[in-house]
């Protein structure tokens, strides 16, 4: 089941990017999810208040400087379970410093679909599943939305891990947010 907000208008759904190039126009309004509610195999989504606000690039670039042991551990065996079915490899995230992206750039292994100080939109899309998230940073607000299609049994048997995983390493990184922006 769906670990959502329940006030929560309904989604926004994305063209899939190998389908249409990516507009410089900003999107419809949030939220940002990869398909509609019905059709997601997962969703989920959390947040934090912080002693600051940030936008939503300055939390991811905040999270990533800092990256998490789990999310290392769950990207190695991600890699390793996945590259027997012919998926690319992740190898994890970088720990760059961004100050600015653009639609049509990559955030690590993510394409920018939207960038503005408040939302943050990145989607990983194949022939298994289409990963939308969704970031959103409003006045001290910081939330990760993610949702996700799959299209065959590997992208269901995959996200049975994931979806255990991905709850755990995104309450790990806002808390680790919400420390690294406390008042001092």
């Amino acid at each position: 089941m769906p670990d959502t907000d329940p006030h929560t208008p309904a989604p926004v759904t994305l063209a899939p990017a190998t389908l249409a190039p990516i507009a410089a126009t900003p999107l419809a309004s949030p939220p940002y999810l990869v398909a509609p509610k019905g059709e997601l195999a997962f969703l989920h989504a959390r947040s934090v208040v912080l002693d600051r606000p940030v936008t939503a690039l300055e939390g991811w670039t905040l999270i990533r400087s800092r990256p998490s042991p789990l999310l290392a551990a769950a990207m190695r065996v991600r890699d390793a379970i996945s590259g027997s079915f012919g998926v690319a490899p992740i190898s994890g995230f970088s720990r760059a410093q961004r100050t600015s992206i653009a639609p049509g750039e990559r955030l690590d292994f993510f394409l920018v679909e939207h960038a503005s100080d408040t939302d943050l939109v990145l989607s990983v899309r194949d022939r298994h599943l289409d990963v939308m998230t969704w970031i959103s940073a409003r006045e001290r607000t910081y939330r990760i939305t993610s949702s996700v299609k799959v299209y065959n049994l590997f992208g269901r048997l995959y996200m049975v891990p994931v979806a255990l995983a991905h709850r755990m390493i995104v309450a790990a990184d806002l808390g680790r947010l919400q420390r690294m922006t406390a008042a001092r």
